[in-house]
């Protein structure tokens, strides 16, 4: 039977800029403490995260003063955070200058090492070796004199500024209805053609617009996303208008790099907004369809989930049950695939369940190293990859299995492969030396499909 793509967007108009002041500055705020505390605890997340959220939620039962830290707003700040903690996992937590670790840490701490910290934050002002935090994250002078909390400055803010002094905002009426200081989403796309010259910055600005509804509807546990309040959002309806101006970008002009971030955002966008229209697949027969018809028309080409994974970001390879190749040799899309497959892309694609890695905006600069960030965080998890010296077995995930030929053609190729991309840490040191004996098993652990929707 066939089933015709299944276009994922609506609407024409868009009122961005008043998405964007609103969530301009509320990325990392500064909680409101008691006078009586001194210190702080600093948590580096990423939005949307869930071990984030679990994190947070749990320091603010504590009652402390908390400031939060997009790594994805400050990538060069976060790796002196990871020099710091020999860690690539977010969230990472400091009580004062006391490194905690990330959130298994936090929620299976001692009573009385937690009771500790706790007065230690309270009793204690940040010492001099406290972690890093953005210029703008500090009280000018060290606090104003009215006692207002200043909060970090969100890379939003300079585009709404540039906005203004450019004259892209104006008024414009949609339905009966007059918006002032909005703009259409064509206007959008030109400014970002003309001045900035990379379809990029419309996938980062969409991925953003979805990561901030995404953080907004996560459960408190970080468990679960409630799609169905998710969809009725206002600002969704902003982003499916939005969404609908990638129809006229122009996709030959992209680099490497940019063809990356734009692909692998679009990608990760796409699969929240199909499960707030379509649901989540609960079953092998549901995800076959989603990840094949599910769908955004951009450039003037449809490319639907699997295109953009297996035809665009793998170099035109053949995805899981998949019996050809995306593209064919007359297919125009091809000319947009990347030359060769791009291993790391596996750890940025997040499909919706709860086994896949966690969700964050990525920009052409540096993508590389973005990337390899990425799978190191990933390689971390015991849900990734386990390491049992005494019966020299390696466990490692499905992705592993299901994209062998991206990482090598035998057990021995993929694991010094994920040995080359993993953080200095005990576990791969017990990988290298089963490597260097030459006696190991690898077996794969089962993939958790459940999807991340409230029921």
């Amino acid at each position: 039977m066939f089933f015709p793509p299944i276009l994922i967007s609506c609407g024409y108009g868009i009122q961005l800029t008043r998405w964007l002041s609103l969530h301009t500055n509320a990325g990392s705020p500064m909680e409101e403490t008691e006078k009586s505390q001194k210190g702080m605890v600093t948590i580096y997340s990423v939005m949307g995260c869930p071990h984030c959220r679990q994190a947070k939620s749990r320091l603010l039962e504590l009652g402390l003063p908390l400031r939060e830290v997009d790594t994805n707003q400050h990538a060069e700040l976060w790796l002196r955070v990871k020099q710091l903690t020999g860690r690539s996992t977010v969230p990472q937590i400091f009580f004062n200058s006391v490194h905690v670790g990330g959130n298994d840490d936090l929620q299976t701490m001692a009573p009385e090492k937690l009771e500790h910290l706790v007065h230690l934050v309270r009793e204690e002002p940040m010492p001099p070796d406290a972690p890093p935090l953005p210029v703008e994250a500090h009280l000018e002078g060290g606090g104003n004199q009215d006692g207002e909390n200043k909060c970090e400055r969100d890379d939003f803010a300079d585009m709404v500024a540039e906005f203004k002094e450019c004259g892209v905002i104006g008024n414009h009426r949609k339905g009966l209805k007059m918006y002032k200081n909005s703009f259409t989403g064509v206007q959008l796309l030109d400014w970002l053609e003309r001045e900035k010259g990379l379809a990029a910055e419309l996938s980062e600005i969409l991925r953003n617009m979805m990561l901030r509804l995404y953080s907004d509807h996560l459960s408190a546990d970080g468990k679960t996303v409630d799609y169905k309040a998710m969809s009725q959002s206002p600002s969704f309806e902003r982003y499916c208008e939005l969404a609908v101006q990638l129809q006229r970008l122009d996709l030959q002009v992209l680099s490497r790099a940019e063809k990356l971030a734009f692909f692998i955002n679009i990608y990760n966008a796409l699969v929240i907004h199909g499960n707030l229209r379509l649901g989540a697949p609960k079953n092998p027969w549901q995800r076959y369809r989603f990840f094949n018809y599910v769908s955004y028309l951009i450039g003037g080409e449809v490319f639907t989930l699997q295109d953009i994974e297996n035809g665009v970001l793998r170099g035109n390879k053949k995805g899981v049950a998949q019996l050809l190749k995306p593209f064919s040799k007359s297919d125009p899309r091809l000319q947009v695939a990347l030359p060769q497959a791009e291993p790391l892309i596996h750890f940025a694609l997040n499909c919706g369940a709860k086994g896949c890695p966690p969700i964050k905006t990525y920009t052409p600069k540096d993508i590389d190293s973005q990337l390899h960030i990425a799978a190191e965080a990933f390689l971390e998890e015991d849900d990734a990859c386990r390491v049992d010296a005494d019966k020299g077995e390696v466990k490692l995930s499905q992705v592993f299995k299901w994209y062998r030929g991206d990482f090598g053609d035998t057990d021995e190729k993929v694991l010094n492969w994920i040995v080359n991309h993993m953080s200095d840490s005990p576990k791969k040191s017990c990988l290298q030396a089963l490597l260097k004996a030459g006696k190991f098993r690898v077996s794969y652990m089962p993939y958790d499909w459940s999807p991340n929707s409230k029921d």
